[in-house]
């Protein structure tokens, strides 16, 4: 039999916590009881008696179940299926939450913004995608559709642990704005302090673990190892060898590698055991978590390096055609996105398989997950490689229902939300209706003076989630400043109501008064902040993008007792 050791403190003991928390999760009794000596060091455990610390035996298997890789304690899970009943969720991105280390983290923030959550009568927490960023620092850009992100790892947890110390932490310069994420000082401290943690990590065993219920996690770390050690080009730029994966090449690389490998297995570890363990916590909380994916992969990932039949690519990995979209209300030419376009025929041939594991895998990690551009399944805009605009794009058809009918049989249902914006088509509509999935409508793009736009309130129907704007919006407060004054003038008279804050609030009001079953409002809104706060510009690239961070005192028991107010007002508790 098989057993892990959960420790916590300030439970089952009278020792004076408010409330229980969960410290780790460890496979042996000595390695939770050297834990103990080191927090007796840390600041804010220090007081605590011994015998405030308890540690918990488990059998895996029969008092565990599994969340992500590792196996937690849960005697009936909740589950968080979008059904029927009303409820309230709020967007925001964990890269925004307020820490001391430059981007906000899975660390002590994270937990009292599920607090705050969990008192404000909300159902779901919302994010953005969690994998590692490249250039841009967009999340939708990432070099892996499985892996983490790095920079989400909490340090402070890595101290309690002993693999760090806090004056390490605190010597690395993290950026000089707290409320924009500086992402090259962010990704230098952060890549000094996990090395140096993993020079001091003992666990071998858990990361051979990692990687064999990770199928992604080798083809990913070699793939990272590569990056650091040989190349940082894009892989089509790397030796041929390299390249097309030849099989002799591959294992030299494995054996030459090894220690460097190792790096980023340990690097995922910890991304997975935190997250899993903040999950939980969410869970506990009765929070469960809406997950983001973008329909595309990058071109420069593992997943296209690992998988290039799957890709329209031409025999030397290069891109025939490319993502984006045609001419919209973000751009006149349109938005070159520069991912590679799937041979659907390929994936068909192969049952969708890697569209199947894709999906088990974020839904391991998350209790919903949002497909970004789902009328990408019903036609995709292909972009010839080498054009400059998305101007000379084209529609082509794509899977349709039968990757639809794949996910559904393989799937719990309820757990899909999809992003049907955009370009839409009674084709597209048909998908959406025969998928079974709910489609989204955001207010911000209601107000056109010029026609009846299906995001009117009147419009929305109850098998939907409703948003005031998502990450690619402004702000509410920073829409009716910056857009047109007649979509603004259109907008008050339709919420019959004055401008400023007023406005603002009506605005709120009508997506929860929406009877959309669930309904989405990003922090920013209820913070009442400007454009300074918007996450995202479509068509742009710079430092105003993917960087806003929520201040650590802008979360108040009034805030959150005002929001309980509505979302009992409006049924949604």
């Amino acid at each position: 039999m098989e057993y892990v050791y959960l420790l916590q403190h300030g439970y089952e003991n009278d020792c004076g916590c408010d409330e229980a928390k969960m410290i780790g999760i460890y496979s042996t009794e000595e390695e939770a009881k050297k834990v103990v000596e080191r927090l007796k060091d840390i600041e804010g455990f220090r007081d605590y008696p011994i015998d405030c610390f308890h540690i918990e035996k488990y059998e895996i298997g029969k008092d565990y179940w599994e969340e992500g890789f590792i196996k937690v304690y849960w005697p009936e899970p909740e589950t968080f299926e979008i059904t029927n009943t009303r409820a309230a969720g709020i967007l925001h991105p964990i890269f925004s939450l307020p820490s001391s280390y430059g981007i906000g983290t899975f660390g002590r923030a994270a937990y009292k913004w599920v607090d705050f959550l969990a008192a404000a009568d909300q159902r779901y927490w919302q994010v953005l995608p969690l994998g590692p960023t490249g250039y841009g620092n967009s999340p939708y850009q990432s070099f892996s559709a499985f892996a983490g992100n790095p920079y989400f790892i909490d340090l402070e947890l890595l101290c309690e642990q002993g693999l760090l110390k806090q004056d390490e932490c605190a010597a690395v310069f993290w950026g000089k704005d707290e409320g924009r994420v500086d992402y090259d000082a962010v990704s230098a401290g952060r890549e000094t302090l996990l090395r140096r943690a993993f020079s001091r990590f003992e666990d071998t065993p858990a990361l051979e673990q990692f990687s064999q219920t990770h199928a992604w996690a080798d083809d990913y770390a070699l793939f990272m190892s590569v990056k650091s050690q040989v190349s940082p080009a894009s892989w089509q730029e790397w030796e041929q060898g390299i390249c097309v994966r030849e099989s002799e090449t591959i294992a030299r690389l494995k054996a030459e590698l090894a220690d460097e490998i190792s790096y980023h297995l340990f690097v995922q570890y910890l991304f997975h055991r935190q997250w899993a363990a903040l999950k939980v916590y969410a869970n506990q909380k009765g929070v469960g978590i809406i997950g983001d994916i973008p329909i595309y992969v990058a071109m420069d990932s593992a997943d296209t390096w690992a998988n290039r039949e799957l890709f329209m690519l031409d025999e030397a990995g290069r891109p025939t055609h490319l993502a984006g979209t045609p001419p919209d209300a973000f751009s006149a030419t349109g938005q070159l996105w520069g991912n590679p376009l799937y041979d659907w025929d390929t994936l068909k041939a192969e049952g969708y398989r890697w569209w199947v594991e894709r999906m088990r895998a974020s839904l391991s990690i998350y209790d919903v997950v949002r497909i970004d551009h789902f009328r990408g399944f019903e036609s995709f805009y292909a972009i010839p490689a080498g054009s400059e605009t998305a101007l000379s794009g084209q529609w082509i058809q794509g899977p349709g229902m039968s990757l639809i009918e794949r996910l559904n049989a393989e799937l719990k249902p309820g757990r899909i939300i999809a992003e049907d914006l955009g370009l839409l088509t009674d084709e597209v509509r048909k998908l959406l209706k025969d998928s079974g999935y709910p489609g989204m409508s955001v207010l911000q793009f209601a107000f056109s003076p010029d026609e009846e736009s299906s995001y009117l309130h009147h419009n929305h129907n109850r098998h939907s989630v409703v948003y005031t704007g998502t990450h690619d919006n402004d702000t509410t407060r920073g829409w009716f400043s910056a857009q047109h004054p007649a979509e603004v003038k259109k907008a008050l008279e339709y919420l019959g109501a004055e401008g400023g804050y007023a406005g603002r609030q009506a605005f709120i009001r009508a997506a929860l008064a929406s009877v959309a079953n669930l309904a989405i409002l990003p922090i920013a809104d209820y913070l009442g902040l400007g454009g300074q706060a918007r996450i995202n510009t479509p068509a742009t690239v710079g430092g105003h993008n993917w960087s806003w961070r929520m201040q650590g005192s802008a979360l108040t028991d009034k805030l959150a007792q005002e929001i309980a107010g509505l979302i009992v007002l409006y049924g949604r508790k």
